[in-house]
């Protein structure tokens, strides 16, 4: 019976004194090893598989961490943090107070770079390189694994136009699977299939064109090929790409099949691969669905209506409308840049553009939100998906400055439905023609109302912009929410003794607000109490205090919300419980009023 090879490697030092001959064997363990531990823990499973290999030759040719090493996003980097000191809590990835689900300097030394958004790791690889040069340290090597989605970014492509006229002792890795979270799009990724499939001469190599030393394609899965290549460039100086071809969820046949739903598979037998099924019965619809089932209904009647995503057709469901109308739904790759200028460029010719955009990834796209969309006032109908807490993603995914960063740009409207029917109207109010663009924000996971599609609430109906709805009357204290976290208000007041002291308003728009029920508000009641599922600094809270300020009333108001830290993993309900924004600690503090 062979030793467990993999259960003596507590860092990459220890794996450096085996026989490369033992390394197939360790490819395999790491691999059981990925696969046990997130078949009941959940996580990203796919990227990890595919780059085994990858990571043990990296930490076996280089001498990490005093050779910098960064992967790009840090889906892939599981295998990484197991090699590095971190297989006793593995796991614990992505759980409250445990390891982080991507790459974080403060977790590790091994981890070079903070990662969690692509295309990231040339220019922060590159910077590193410049540095050591300035420094006299023209032997530590500077190792950038990108995937072929990311590398088709404007940043990456930024990052390479610079190295290549740099003397930077720079190395890109190249892992190209043809695919992301879902498959990768795009002329570029049309120029690496032919590359891999020998269709584009060597002559044409664009990477050479821009001054790199270029090698590859070679498969990323024959470990002995990749030491083998690794050491030879450790050795050349400048800069240096290798190309290699991996499969994504190499190793376990499910998930080499189906890669997107692999990509995060949830729970699932670990020695089958079947994914244990959910028990979703007749429970309400995810808030993707309910935008992309409603966008495709309303596409069907309005011809004018486009959707556009950066490569995440699938978490965003738009999907929908892309099956059924293929030349109105794009997914233009890791491009949120491009994603909201081609939205302006469209509306101007009177297209409906919904661009469909996570709340975290709209925040790469600022200035042309700015430049492209407001000061243009073109009426982009922006979707941000994953508002608020998202969870065991954590602090690179929360959406939770949005309602801070968009509130002070001129022009836009900011609305959060507080359910998944207010989602749907404020869908169809937009089409119908806006004067201005609209950030309409909603959540990660699941609404409220599991018959939102019945005949009861299958009749659309046009929202007033900027106004607020009384949710409940009260004696002596408002509460005004934003967003679908007035949910968790709701279910406070329900458990208290005496609920008619408050009232609960609904401000789903943050902007422009309701100007007319605030000055009843402050007319009415002593005692204000804000919250939002966003950061307190800037946002639905601090709109109403300055409102309080230039209206010179001189009510009491306490705002919840995200308190001004990065939050790190957890459940919702765990990080919304530390926020103190949870039903529990809601109906406490009511209770203590």
């Amino acid at each position: 019976m062979k030793s467990n090879i993999l259960e003596n490697i507590n860092n990459p030092t220890d794996l450096r004194q085996l026989d490369e001959a033992q390394l197939p064997q360790l490819a395999q363990e790491l691999r059981d090893f990925i696969i046990g531990v997130v078949a009941v823990k959940e996580g990203h499973l796919g990227a990890s598989l595919g780059v085994v290999e990858l990571t043990i030759a990296l930490h076996y040719v280089f001498d990490t961490p005093n050779d910098l090493l960064i992967w790009d996003v840090g889906h892939q980097a599981y295998g990484h943090k197991i090699l590095t000191g971190r297989r006793e809590n593995f796991h614990t990835n992505r759980q409250l107070n445990g390891i982080s689900g991507f790459p974080k300097r403060s977790e590790s030394i091994y981890d070079a770079f903070g990662v969690g958004h692509s295309s990231t790791s040339i220019s922060a690889a590159l910077g590193m390189a410049i540095a050591s040069n300035l420094k006299g340290d023209f032997e530590k090597q500077h190792i950038a694994v990108i995937g072929d989605a990311s590398i088709a970014s404007g940043m990456a492509f930024e990052g390479l136009n610079h190295a290549g006229v740099t003397d930077a002792n720079l190395l890109v890795i190249l892992n190209d699977n043809a695919i992301g979270i879902d498959p990768s799009v795009g002329a570029l990724k049309n120029y690496l299939t032919a590359v891999k499939e020998g269709k584009n001469p060597k002559k044409n190599n664009m990477i050479r064109s821009l001054n790199f030393d270029y090698s590859g394609p070679i498969d990323g899965h024959d470990i002995f090929a990749v030491i083998k290549e690794l050491k030879r460039l450790k050795e050349v100086k400048g800069p240096k790409f290798l190309h290699i071809i991996t499969t994504k969820g190499k190793g376990l046949q499910q998930a080499e099949d189906d890669q997107v739903k692999y990509h995060a598979p949830g729970k699932f037998d670990a020695a089958t691969g079947e994914i244990h099924p959910k028990s979703d019965g007749n429970l309400p619809p995810k808030y993707q669905d309910v935008f992309g089932l409603t966008l495709l209904d309303l596409a069907k009647v309005n011809e004018k209506i486009i959707g556009i995503t950066p490569a995440m057709p699938s978490g965003s469901s738009l999907k929908f409308m892309m099956d059924a109308f293929p030349k109105r739904a794009f997914d233009v790759g890791i491009a949120e840049q491009h994603a909201v200028t081609l939205s302006a460029g469209m509306a101007t010719q009177g297209m409906v553009v919904f661009c469909n955009i996570y709340s975290t990834f709209l925040q790469r796209a600022y200035d042309q939100v700015i430049h492209d969309v407001a000061l243009q006032n073109l009426p982009v109908i922006f979707c941000l998906d994953r508002a608020g807490l998202v969870g065991e993603d954590g602090a690179t995914h929360h959406g939770v400055f949005d309602l801070a960063y968009l509130r002070c740009i001129p022009n836009i409207i900011i609305y959060s439905p507080l359910n998944e029917i207010a989602l749907r109207n404020i869908l169809y109010t937009a089409q119908l023609g806006l004067n201005h663009p609209i950030a309409i924000r909603y959540p990660r996971g699941r609404g409220q109302i599991v018959d939102w599609q019945s005949r009861q609430f299958g009749t659309y109906e046009k929202i007033e912009i900027g106004t607020a709805n009384c949710l409940q009357n009260g004696m002596n204290i408002a509460v005004l929410s934003n967003g679908t976290i007035g949910n968790n208000v709701t279910l406070a007041l329900a458990e208290i003794d005496y609920p008619e002291n408050f009232a609960h308003y609904d401000f789903a728009f943050v902007k422009p607000l309701d100007e007319n029920m605030l000055h009843f508000i402050f007319n009415t009641f002593n005692d204000i109490i804000t919250i939002e599922d966003g950061a307190i600094k800037g946002g639905f809270g601090t709109t109403i205090v300055e409102f309080a300020a230039e209206n010179k009333y001189s009510s009491n108001i306490v705002t919840l919300g995200i308190p001004d830290e990065f939050i790190e993993q957890g459940s919702v309900d765990e990080l919304q419980q530390y926020c103190k924004i949870d039903v529990s600690s809601l109906s406490i503090m009511f209770s203590n009023y």
